[in-house]
């Protein structure tokens, strides 16, 4: 039977059912979040301490037990199941037990809506940090593929048609400034919800003169989240940021799956998968499949629905709600999946292979129309008549070298000018913690 540290009459009969309507999965889901609500625990005992409502030695002995409990957790021997409404009940029965009234003091000053909203801070840091590594890995690797191949020719499309000669210097190198602009996203994410919510309790404050920054600074927090009630207008809001941090992520991740799914098929055959990457047929022995591109390609799903499903719950007055609880759920589930789902990105791309000669046999006569065009406007023709004589002499074209149209190309970016040092230099700078926002290069 779950224990409900929160009613005040023990012998009371609560229809269980309505009972575990309330508690939902949150048992489950606080296994993610429990280390972080320990280390909130703890934080919260020192700064208690610090102000006199726990003596030194009560500090030493909560702290120990939750050192203990941390412990326990992370190698089996506690285990976060049915017996618990949440991770909250969890630790203050534990401490309760283990050290009778001076566990029952480690909820002076705060409430389970502390609990959650710094836990919750403190794993959104984590997944964002990891996120910004990730961003930044993905974006090294693209860029290193782009500078390898920068001059080798490959069809450029538009609408899904053969338009203009192109590299894959210029395609890698879009997905490698798309993710240095996914990483600074993540990181001003990041810096945006670094601030502390410990000690706001329920949303207007306490009588007791809290260490609030105190805290805030042995959690490792940049600042103070200040007022109580914003803190709780906050949550949700601030999981949406994260989520939509993640998603853009994904989003150029499903953009180079499907270029991947397309560029890898018999009928375009300009691309190899690293062989780990595919999957046989369980019925056609000659099949070689794509499969984690394909669920690469699909998981931007997974934090769209989730900014989704949190942005349904927030139709809320100020302070806190209930519903809020549902807000757990899908961004755990939107933040594991995004985060799973790039962390194989990097060592996708840096095992991508290129059939070059299929790439330049695939650019046809036609596809240097643009470049007659231009030829003749830049010795004063105007574009637009350079345009239909060009369009007039398609079927009478004959191939041009590709790679010399690529030189050619010299606007700043173009397959001429890839200027990817440019890139990786924005990106160093970003990784050496340097970036600022009005950089020039």
């Amino acid at each position: 039977m779950k224990n409900y540290i929160w009613q005040a009459d023990k012998d009371e009969q609560t229809d269980s059912s309505i009972m575990d309507f309330m508690a939902g999965e949150d048992v489950v889901l606080d296994r993610e979040l429990f280390p972080f609500d320990i280390r909130a625990s703890a934080a919260h005992v020192r700064g208690l301490e610090r102000i006199g409502i726990l003596s030194e030695e009560e500090k030493d002995t909560l702290c120990g037990l939750l050192d203990q409990l941390l412990e326990a957790f992370e190698t089996g021997r506690f285990v976060l199941d049915e017996r618990f409404e949440d991770g909250h009940s969890a630790i203050e029965i534990f401490l309760t037990g283990e050290a009778g009234e001076t566990g029952a003091k480690v909820h002076t000053g705060r409430s389970r809506n502390d609990q959650v909203a710094v836990a919750t801070r403190l794993y959104l840091k984590e997944c964002l940090a990891r996120l910004v590594e990730l961003c930044g890995r993905i974006a090294l690797a693209c860029l290193h593929k782009a500078e390898l191949h920068a001059d080798t020719p490959m069809p450029g499309y538009t609408h899904l048609q053969r338009a203009v000669p192109s590299s894959v210097g210029l395609w890698m190198g879009g997905f490698a400034e798309a993710f240095t602009d996914n990483r600074v996203f993540a990181g001003e994410v990041l810096e945006l919800i670094d601030c502390s919510p410990l000690g706001t309790a329920a949303g207007y404050g306490v009588n007791l003169p809290l260490d609030r920054d105190g805290v805030a600074k042995d959690l490792g927090f940049g600042r103070l989240q200040v007022n109580p009630m914003y803190t709780q207008n906050s949550r949700g809001k601030f999981e949406i940021m994260a989520l939509q941090a993640a998603w853009h992520a994904m989003q150029d991740v499903r953009r180079l799956a499907w270029d991947l799914s397309l560029f890898t098929t018999s009928e375009f055959g300009f691309i190899g998968l690293p062989e780990q990457y595919t999957t046989g047929s369980s019925i056609m022995p000659n099949k070689s499949n794509p499969d984690v591109v394909e669920l690469l390609r699909g998981r931007a799903a997974t934090p769209a629905a989730a900014i989704a499903e949190i942005q349904s719950v927030l139709s809320l007055p100020s302070g806190y709600q209930r519903d809020l609880q549902l807000t757990k759920a899908p961004l755990i589930r939107g933040m594991k999946a995004s985060l799973q789902a790039l962390a194989i990105v990097p060592a996708l791309v840096h095992g991508l292979t290129f059939n070059e000669q299929l790439m330049a046999e695939a650019i046809s006569a036609e596809m240097f129309a643009t470049d007659m065009a231009l030829e003749q406007a830049a010795r004063g023709v105007p574009f637009r008549t350079a345009y239909l004589a060009a369009k007039e002499k398609l079927a009478e074209m004959d191939a041009p070298d590709p790679a010399a149209s690529l030189a050619q190309r010299v606007s700043p970016g173009a397959c001429g000018d890839l200027q990817l040092d440019r890139i990786r230099r924005r990106l160093e700078r970003q990784m050496s913690g340097v970036e600022g926002h009005a950089t020039v290069d």
